[in-house]
């Protein structure tokens, strides 16, 4: 009985979470001229239009966050550890004031990193 159950049960193998958003962002900004083109003809494949500045930015997005979680595990794996082991635990040990100046604090400096960034690209 546990032979068929094993040989039934679907593999999971472990892939990172940054790239899985890597692979999705690339995947979109492949796939993406070609899904503008079924809404609008006229569509070029980097359209000026809010359609693709939305998918865009959202492939951006994804792309700034695994390749910074992927740097951080590389270069601080100290930091990876106590992030997936200890911070829920301390963060919600808080206080509610303490707890939004740590989310607000860690929202803009990514915030501001990641308008940096496009800047540096654009």
């Amino acid at each position: 009985m546990e032979l068929i159950q094993s040989l039934s049960q679907f593999r999971h193998t472990p892939v990172r979470l940054e790239i899985k958003g890597l692979l999705i962002s690339a995947l979109s900004f492949l796939v993406f001229p070609y899904l503008i083109r079924l809404l609008d003809s006229s569509a070029a494949a980097i359209d000026p239009g809010v359609l693709s500045g939305i998918i865009l930015s959202i492939a951006a997005v994804l792309f700034f966050q695994a390749t910074t979680w992927w740097v951080i595990r590389a270069i601080w794996p100290a930091f990876a550890i106590y992030s997936k082991a200890h911070f829920v635990r301390n963060f919600n040990s808080l206080e509610a004031m303490q707890k939004v100046a740590v989310y607000l604090g860690f929202y803009l400096a990514l915030l501001y990193a990641f308008i940096m960034v496009l800047a540096q690209l654009i």
